[in-house]
């Protein structure tokens, strides 16, 4: 529970906050001590960090008042039963201002000017600063201080208050609906306990009105707050401080319940955004390195240089070379999915290209090809940097030199796969300072396709049960076809700009697809009872995951399967990351009621893989996403796109139903698997009976 408390400040706040009695202001004092003419009399509450200055006033308004008229000869069917008349009327007011004690010598001199008058003898006062600063009170006002036991005060101003407003107390829980929840005073209010957070925080308990007892407290309060917030920061006003604390993300920094438990810990109703340890994330230290997982930076290592008379003869005639490797370490550790068969045994890739020599040869060609479209994307995700191109021509040599070892050495860097190939790519833009080249590109189209959201949805609502499934299937697979990674693909959108989602389902294979396990979906679908939870691993960014994934997950939500949609942690393509699917949820849920009240419930979770790669390797996945999958009991998981469901997990069995979807995307990959550019992958697999998620 919480008190609203100093709903005087009001006044204080529009008028510049705590330093609005700095002598250098411009407003006029009477727009922050209101009514000050008829003020009769007035009492001050010095804290540790805070001052509190309330005073009495009288208000004249004018009323309206009825009066009966005398009916005695009056036709009342035509006149007014009764007059209305507007009077004056003297009613009292109190008034309660607070400013940091920095300014107490300048309030003190605006009390002397203002309230006090010839028949004020004594100041009342209470809180510490009623002791600290009585000599100064009773020198500047010419007053006897008359100090007040604080605890006292503080009660009887707290029955007060209970008691006069009906909405005083409420309940706040963060990111719900309706954040404040007020709630109406039962006409007793005892006993109940009051937690004074000041500059420090006391416990009271209170029976009576004049029965209570301190039970408890600690130093850490505002003041604590005040502290820390001018240590670190270059500001010392509290106020400044505030607004500072409101543009942060604590998170960063605190450890939250869902960094323990991987989300809401229902058995206690707590929120998976509640803070568990203050500081709990920079606490950390780097004393044990087996706290964090890690990976290896393909652009620092050099590769194995192998000796062998095969492989680059001339390397053993050099002098002077180093061997380098190198790792960065991530964020967050990294686990197996709880959900993998066998973890012992799965291997993410697909193909292994160090043993399949024409599988090799192609890739190898494929991604020196695409390299001038990187370097072209790179260098016009930057146009305001001078140096971009020169930048961006040192990461085409770097790759391109990387792409001749791994001819030459096809086991430099271990298992050469299309995912290394992918994930080297990328370590190579970050070296040279390329985060995110589709940043720009990714923003745009997440525009567009939230604005074609809402008529996607009325479309999808007008279907039938049936004709609606095949059509979120289509819109899922139609989504995934705007993969900027697909040279194919991407020679489109640069050259159609008005490719969007319908000419991309015109582009998708007609059923019979080249995998093809639709019916068995739909009659589990029919025959078999809501999911439990379903784990949906996203692609790209844009009309993919808005008028792909989206919709497809509020089907899911409307048969009551929660949802955890995963997102990257890091930019890699045009893959869409967690940090924009945040914004992205957010804008969707303005419009749609189902995902508003399925996020607010957290019967949607978004949440972080743990990787930055096109490709997903499930026996690397952030810890808090094991965790959750374990917590929500999952027992689908959606696997959407190339890179995740055919370069990798093509073959990988899991404990619980699948669904394996993807477009082909690349004619040579095509013709491999039997099929035709633009081919579909619908691949639904059920696990062997006796495999339980939480095994």
């Amino acid at each position: 529970m919480a008190e609203r408390g100093g709903r005087g400040t009001s006044s204080s706040s529009s008028s510049g906050g705590d330093s609005s009695l700095d002598k250098s202001i411009t407003l006029p004092p009477d727009e922050i001590f209101r009514n000050l003419e008829n003020a009769k009399c007035f009492a001050i509450d010095i804290g540790g960090s805070l001052t509190k200055l309330a005073y009495y006033s009288t208000v004249q308004h004018k009323v309206a008042r009825v009066r009966s008229f005398d009916y005695s000869g009056k036709d009342i069917e035509h006149e007014s039963p009764y007059e209305i008349t507007v009077q004056e009327e003297i009613t009292a007011r109190l008034h309660f201002i607070k400013f940091e004690n920095t300014y107490i010598e300048t309030c003190l001199d605006f009390i002397k000017d203002h309230l006090v008058n010839t028949e004020t003898k004594v100041l009342k006062a209470t809180g510490g600063g009623a002791y600290k600063f009585k000599d100064l009170i009773e020198k500047k006002l010419g007053l006897k201080v008359d100090k007040e036991d604080v605890m006292t005060c503080l009660i009887k101003g707290c029955n007060f208050v209970l008691k006069n407003i009906p909405h005083e107390v409420f309940a706040y829980q963060k990111d719900s609906d309706t954040e404040f929840r007020f709630q109406t005073n039962h006409p007793n209010v005892f006993p109940y306990l009051l937690v004074n957070i000041g500059s420090g925080v006391s416990i009271v308990k209170v029976e009576t009105e004049d029965k209570f007892e301190w039970i408890g407290g600690s130093s850490i309060g505002g003041g604590t707050f005040w502290g820390l917030g001018a240590l670190l920061t270059k500001t010392k006003k509290f106020d400044e401080l505030l607004q500072l604390a409101s543009k942060g993300q604590h998170s960063n920094v605190d450890m939250l319940v869902k960094d323990v438990y991987g989300g809401a810990y229902h058995t206690l109703g707590l929120s998976g955004n509640l803070i568990a340890s203050s500081f709990g994330k920079s606490a950390t230290a780097d004393k044990d390195p087996n706290q964090y997982s890690w990976g290896e930076n393909y652009a620092g290592s050099s590769g194995l240089m192998s000796t062998s008379p095969d492989f680059c003869p001339m390397q053993r005639a050099r002098s002077g070379t180093f061997d380098m490797f190198e790792m960065d370490r991530l964020e967050r550790p990294l686990v197996n999915l709880p959900l993998l068969k066998d973890p012992a045994t799965y291997i993410p890739d697909t193909v292994d290209l160090t043993d399949d020599a024409m599988a090799r040869k192609y890739w190898l060609t494929c991604f020196e090809e695409a390299l001038d479209g990187v370097v072209k994307r790179a260098i016009a995700s930057q146009p305001d940097s001078v140096d971009v191109a020169e930048r961006a021509e040192k990461f085409r040599q770097k790759y391109w030199n990387k792409l001749q070892t791994l001819r030459q050495q096809p086991f430099a860097y271990g298992t050469l796969t299309v995912r290394s190939l992918l994930d080297t790519r990328e370590h190579c833009l970050n070296e040279f300072n390329f985060p995110d080249p589709y940043s720009k590109v990714k923003q745009k189209e997440n525009g567009i396709a939230l604005k074609c959201f809402p008529s996607v949805i009325e479309s999808l609502d007008s279907l039938g049960w049936e004709e609606r499934q095949f059509a979120l299937v289509k819109g899922l697979l139609a989504g995934n076809v705007f993969d900027w990674g697909a040279k194919a693909v991407s020679d489109v959108l640069e050259s159609e700009p008005q490719f969007g989602f319908e000419e991309a389902k015109e582009k998708l294979q007609e059923r019979p697809w080249l995998e093809d396990s639709y019916s068995e979906w739909i009659q589990r679908l029919k025959e078999g009872p809501p999911h439990k939870c379903a784990l949906i691993f996203a692609d790209n960014s844009g009309i993919d995951i808005i008028l792909g994934v989206f919709p497809f997950v509020r089907e899911l939500l409307s048969r009551g399967t929660e949802v955890i949609l995963a997102c990257n942690s890091g930019p890699a393509l045009n893959d869409v990351t967690y940090s924009e699917s945040l914004i992205v949820a957010e804008w969707i849920a303005a419009m749609d009621p189902i995902i508003q009240s399925a996020l607010t419930e957290e019967r949607l979770l978004l949440v972080q893989t743990g990787s930055s790669s096109p490709c997903l390797d499930l026996s690397r996945l952030d810890k808090g996403l094991a965790l959750l999958v374990r917590e929500r009991k999952t027992d689908l998981v959606i696997i959407e796109g190339m890179g995740r469901a055919i370069h990798t997990n093509y073959y990988a069995a899991l404990k619980c139903e699948s669904l394996k979807l993807a477009v082909i995307k690349n004619s040579w990959l095509a013709d491999r698997l039997g099929g035709k550019i633009f081919s579909v992958i619908f691949k639904y697999e059920v696990p062997c009976k006796g495999l339980d998620a939480e095994d």
